[in-house]
């Protein structure tokens, strides 16, 4: 009868241990620290982030629904279906949300399109590992199984990608329509597509071994000016700045084949860098002084002059004087220019933007320009440095009746140009319509049965997941999804008909070369492995510890209690040296 005794005293122990245990975790934890940690964390990241899929779960396709966003930074409101767009503006607290937000954004400077792809694949991802959570598999064995799907799905692509000729403009053109077709634009594909195909190859740079350079952020300047038709929006062969001359009167708007200087030094009498008194006592003195700062600006202008310009253009300051020289000889000038706008100008019309005017050589003087025009546009003055021979920095003026419609545009014509750079880079195209995920979704399922082990299950689960961007579509069509998903896993099941896919406009079941719906293959890589990558790095993530001890600022510590000196410190204090 003893031993069952022995046995309670024994629980009792362990109970009193417990006790201990956690007293001692309450005591090193501060009041203010919250902490979360095991099975509890991963639910919350996984809400959060099936949340913010939720959001733009809508704005995929062309048949998507745009989102109006109030009071956003710039004031006023926002009319997009951009899912990087709309995520920038969501103000939210929750971190793993935040880190999906960063996902859109890391894919938009990637490659600039598929921001709502890789969100809505990445809250998939992470609501198919749900399941193994609840059944205590540890997120290590889930992000194994899943990178090796990843790894398994990008040689999927690999197998069905098609080389496209960069040189035909026809199917270039069909490319890039059929990427941005999902966007608000997609009424005026063509126009869009145009813009951004002359755009892109305007500014290509051939770097040799077959490879091409093209930098649409510093070379591409995108001018909206509201008024007019969005019809008579057109890439020029050059620049365009919101600038006028100096002297409007004396100088002239209008020269053909003008030979251009830039320059970024100020053409004016130097300042002291500090306060500079000058005591005269003379009163010829101060005449002698005057002379010299004339003298120097006049010598500035003619180190320019002796080049013959028809143009000169700096990015610093133009006095009066230079003004006038420049104006008696019948060179235009322009002053205060962004040195963006300055480097624009160089690429365009070959010349070399000098910081010295001694410095001066004639191979830096650009002669490749066609025409320099100064043209009013509503209420603004603009230059136009035009009909550069071979360009490579150009402009492209967008006309629309708002401000807002601009603003879309210009998004939109931003994706077009990255699409029409993805494929000048890497000249490799997918299936669009949902046809590449759902390829990969029936090839990985059927190498599921081949893997041994627990990571069978959560490769298959991520085989299903894929299956997300043709089921979103499908819902954004608005036709029946379970017919047209199980026809569509029909059709694709033996992992033939890799070119089937949903047309998403109609939501009928396609052959997606015949209906010209193609995606550039470095989108659809990089929208694989930033959401399968995120989507590891949220399920790892075990515990959150907030309120962490804030640094204080200097200045801001609490005041100190006056000490007094005793006799011990007297000695420890360091001799100060004569």
């Amino acid at each position: 009868m003893q031993a069952p005794v022995l046995v309670l005293k024994a629980i009792g122990h362990t109970f009193d241990l417990m006790r201990t245990y956690t007293y001692k975790q309450s005591v090193m934890w501060k009041d203010s620290l919250n902490r979360e940690s095991g099975s509890k964390v991963h639910h919350a990241n996984i809400q959060a982030s099936k949340a913010v899929a939720d959001i733009i779960r809508t704005t995929l396709g062309p048949r998507s629904m745009l989102k109006m966003l109030l009071d956003t930074g710039g004031g006023g409101i926002v009319v997009t279906n951009d899912g990087n767009c709309i995520l920038r503006e969501l103000d939210l607290a929750h971190p793993a949300a935040k880190s999906m937000i960063e996902l859109s954004r890391t894919q938009d400077e990637e490659v600039g399109d598929g921001t709502t792809s890789v969100i809505v694949l990445a809250g998939e991802m992470l609501h198919v590992a749900e399941a193994f959570i609840d059944k205590k598999y540890h997120p290590t064995v889930i992000c194994r199984a899943y990178n090796k799907a990843l790894e398994d799905a990008i040689a999927v692509l690999d197998n069905i990608a098609a080389p496209v000729d960069v040189n035909d403009r026809v199917a270039m053109l069909g490319l890039v329509k059929s990427c941005i077709g999902t966007k608000f634009t997609g009424q005026f594909g063509d126009l869009i597509a145009d813009l951004a195909l002359d755009a892109t190859t305007t500014v290509g740079v051939d770097l040799g071994q077959g490879l091409r350079e093209v930098d649409i952020k510093k070379y591409i300047k995108v001018e909206k000016v509201p008024g007019g038709l969005l019809e008579d929006s057109k890439v020029l062969k050059g620049v365009m700045i919101n600038k006028d001359v100096v002297a409007p009167g004396k100088m002239r708007r209008k020269i053909s084949n003008p030979r251009i200087i830039l320059l970024d030094c100020p053409l004016e009498y130097k300042k002291g860098e500090n306060q500079t008194n000058a005591e005269l006592v003379r009163e010829e003195d101060w005449g002698i002084l005057l002379k010299m700062e004339e003298e120097y600006v006049e010598n500035l202008c003619m180190q320019i002059l002796k080049f013959k310009p028809d143009l000169v253009i700096t990015e610093k300051g133009l006095s009066d004087l230079a003004c006038h020289y420049f104006s008696k000889a019948g060179v235009s000038a322009i002053r205060r220019l962004r040195k963006t706008d300055n480097n624009r100008i160089a690429k365009a019309c070959g010349a070399v933007v000098v910081n010295r005017p001694d410095e001066l050589q004639e191979s830096d003087v650009g002669t490749r320009a066609g025409i320099f025009e100064v043209k009013k546009i509503g209420d603004e003055f603009f230059a136009f440095i035009d009909e550069c021979k071979d360009p490579k920095a150009c402009t492209v003026l967008l006309r629309g009746a708002s401000k807002d419609l601009l603003n879309e545009v210009e998004r939109n014509l931003q994706d077009a140009m990255s699409v029409s750079r993805n494929i000048i880079k890497n000249p490799k195209l997918v299936p669009g319509g949902g046809a590449t995920e759902l390829t990969v979704s029936a090839t990985l399922k059927q190498k599921s049965s081949s893997i041994e082990g627990i990571e069978k299950w959560p490769y298959e689960a991520a085989a299903i997941a894929f299956e997300a961007i043709p089921r979103t579509l499908a819902q954004n069509c608005g036709v029946n999804v379970i017919r047209t998903m199980t026809a569509l896993q029909g059709k694709h099941a033996n992992g033939e008909n890799a070119w089937i896919g949903i047309d998403g406009s109609t939501g009928a079941i396609a052959d997606m070369q015949e209906r010209k719906i193609w995606d550039a293959y470095n989108v659809k890589a990089q929208t694989f492995k930033t959401a399968i990558e995120a989507a590891c790095m949220l399920l790892r993530i075990d515990d959150i510890v907030s309120g962490i001890k804030k640094k204080e600022a200097p200045g801001s510590a609490a005041p100190s209690k006056p000490t007094i000196e005793k006799e011990d410190d007297a000695d420890n204090e360091q001799m100060i040296p004569e």
